[in-house]
Order: C-alpha cells, then structure tokens, then sequence
C-alpha cells in the first residue's frame, strides 16, 4: 500500500494503526483522516521521535498492508 491508499483504506486502517501506536488518540485519528504527514506528525508528537523516524516507521507500516 502506498500512502494515496492511505486515505482511501482510512476506515480499515485505523483499527491496525491504533494497535501499532496505542498512544494515538482517536482524536488523533480523527486529525489525520488518512494524511499521511498529520498521521507522521501526530506519531512524532505522541512518541517523541523525529519526523524521518516517524515517515520511515509509517511507510514501513503501509508496505505490510
């Protein structure tokens, strides 16, 4: 999967993403909406990890799904 169908898969995404970043809020989800940078950004601010970090770990996420 790449990040387009990040947004078009959203609602059967955001099940697995919570589960990988438990600290995401469903706020948080709510933000992202299935964009790839808010979901980056929200996975940096919650985790406190840089944005390269974040991107990689988000994009290695997709690639599995």
């Amino acid at each position: 999967m790449n990040r387009e169908e990040l947004t078009g898969n959203w609602n059967q995404l955001s099940g697995k993403i919570k589960q990988k970043w438990g600290k995401l809020t469903d706020d948080d989800l709510k933000v992202a909406q299935g964009n790839h940078q808010e979901l980056v950004g929200k996975i940096q601010e919650r985790y406190g990890i840089a944005k390269e970090e974040a991107e990689r770990e988000v994009d290695m996420f997709l690639t599995r799904h």
